[in-house]
């Protein structure tokens, strides 16, 4: 089994934020293999396959969001990100400073993703 280049996994994160920022859930869930899991946050249950990981990301499809990179490091076929989100729902912006910790495959899709937040680490701007 190779292992993906690092460009390509930053390929990967970079469109991970830029369809995040578009409100795409299914633009999203497409970066994601039909087997991948996804513990958002962590702690919460696991979502197996692009069927229950897509209505994760529909909340965004009702925000106006924007995102910046702060840290990307990248070891194999991993990933560990720290990126800020702020959205705009119903008026009121929230921001959000998760640390994403992805797998990918040898195409650079997403095999797995666990976030690292809480309620309490979001603010209101």
């Amino acid at each position: 089994m190779s292992t993906p280049t690092p460009d390509r996994i930053r390929t990967t994160v970079t469109e991970y934020l830029r369809r995040i920022e578009a409100s795409s859930a299914a633009g999203i869930a497409d970066l994601y293999t039909d087997t991948a899991t996804v513990e958002d946050p962590v702690g919460s249950d696991v979502r197996k396959g692009r069927e229950e990981i897509l209505p994760l990301y529909a909340a965004l499809e009702s925000s106006r969001n924007k995102t910046e990179l702060l840290t990307l490091k990248i070891a194999g076929n991993e990933a560990a990100f720290h990126f800020r989100v702020t959205s705009e729902v119903a008026g009121t912006e929230y921001v959000f400073e998760p640390i994403d910790v992805m797998t990918f495959d040898d195409d650079g899709r997403i095999t797995s993703m666990r976030a690292f937040w809480s309620a309490p680490d979001a603010s209101d701007s």
